[in-house]
């Protein structure tokens, strides 16, 4: 398995969130994961990229991997968080910058690439995901879908092997749900490992070789994907 969640569990206080979750995703495979508000999904993907510490179990990505007692922490999850994108259910895009601003901001900062090179990937992405002409845009000009779209770009920018999706369909109608499954599709068929929490049935049907339930903190067995209606 390229992603792994081993036996992990999660505390909030006296609130057990995750009670040893155990789950695997392929490179390149879609997994829906779906449950009752408060299941722990939210959770569960924060934990697949380090935004929390399991207390205990393990997750793994690619080579590399964190949990309690991991030697040197601070280069594993930094490794991950290379590894792992994270589009944010409110999408969080910096109301003061451009499209293009948005999605150079992490290259040039983090990855330290220059700002000609990150401009030209941005570009690059932007035009990907369909909004090249809306670089210049600031996020309240656009639509709740482009705005999506600028997200994903954003994401896309440190050049990840897995996306992490929260609820991205909760502000869309459903044809801009079909268009993004459709990018969504095209960026998996470039390779890309996809992690999605939905409560709708269409789009993890449409999404995923895979849905997995999660229903108390616990995982059940993940089933195929029917094909979507």
């Amino acid at each position: 398995m390229f992603v792994e969640v081993t036996n992990v569990h999660k505390r909030f206080g006296d609130r057990p969130v995750l009670d040893g979750v155990s789950l695997g995703v392929e490179r390149g495979e879609a997994l829906a994961i779906m449950g009752p508000s408060g299941a722990g999904k939210t959770t569960l993907l924060r934990c697949l990229n380090g935004l929390e510490q399991p207390d205990a179990g393990r997750v793994r990505v690619g080579t590399h991997e964190l949990g309690p007692g991991t030697p040197a922490p601070a280069l594993a999850l930094a490794a991950i968080r290379r590894e792992v994108g994270f589009l944010f259910q409110q999408w969080n895009l910096f109301s003061h910058l451009t499209v293009l601003e948005n999605v150079v901001e992490a290259p040039v900062h983090v990855a330290r690439l220059s700002r000609d090179v990150a401009t030209t990937r941005a570009r690059a992405l932007l035009e990907r995901v369909g909004i090249g002409a809306r670089a210049q845009a600031y996020p309240r000009q656009l639509s709740g879908g482009e705005q999506q779209r600028a997200a994903i770009a954003r994401a896309l920018a440190m050049e990840p092997t897995v996306l992490l999706l929260d609820e991205p369909t909760s502000a869309l109608d459903r044809a801009r749900a079909d268009e993004l499954l459709s990018l969504l599709g095209s960026l998996r068929a470039g390779g890309l490992t996809l992690i999605a929490v939905t409560h709708d049935p269409r789009f993890a049907e449409g999404l995923a070789g895979r849905i997995a339930t999660l229903r108390d903190g616990r995982v059940g067995v993940a089933s195929a994907a029917s094909p979507p209606g």
